[in-house]
């Protein structure tokens, strides 16, 4: 699987830690960077790493800052995204099996490194669900059609 990782200096060590944990797993990783953990502007980072899902480069993105929130509402102003918060185990899957989230992000600030390597798994392991919620997600995708 092909995953493509942003974060901005408050989320690199954790970005760094997930992209090893990728690794190790057999993933491809896309690192869009940042490259250190001097200060940088999140969403020049979450733009990259959603253009790659978009453009089907990756399959999927994680994205890390320090709340998470920032980077988060960055990514989903890219049409097609659709990214939550993985805030806990419970949340990360529903993510993929509610709403067909294609990114998700970590919190490096106030998230543990090992908690969030689960959340990772648990994320790219899960499917979506389909039915009731199929219709939901393509209620989203009508939103953006009307607003942009």
């Amino acid at each position: 699987m092909k995953i493509s990782l942003g974060s901005d200096h408050a989320g690199f060590e954790l970005k760094e830690a997930i992209k090893k944990h990728l690794a190790e797993k057999g993933h491809e990783v896309l690192d869009e960077g940042t490259y250190s953990a001097d200060s940088v502007d999140y969403p020049i980072f979450a733009e990259k790493a959603a253009k790659d899902v978009i453009s089907g480069k990756a399959e999927y993105g994680i994205l890390c800052c320090g709340s998470a929130e920032g980077i988060c509402i960055a990514a989903n102003k890219v049409k097609g995204i659709r990214c939550g918060i993985g805030y806990n185990d419970e949340v990360t899957g529903l993510l993929r099996m509610h709403n067909n989230a294609n990114m998700v992000a970590f919190a490096g600030r106030f998230m543990e490194t090992e908690d969030v390597l689960k959340r990772v798994d648990i994320f790219l392991s899960t499917d979506f669900m389909g039915d009731k919620h199929l219709r939901r997600v393509n209620e989203i995708s009508d939103i953006e059609k009307r607003d942009n």
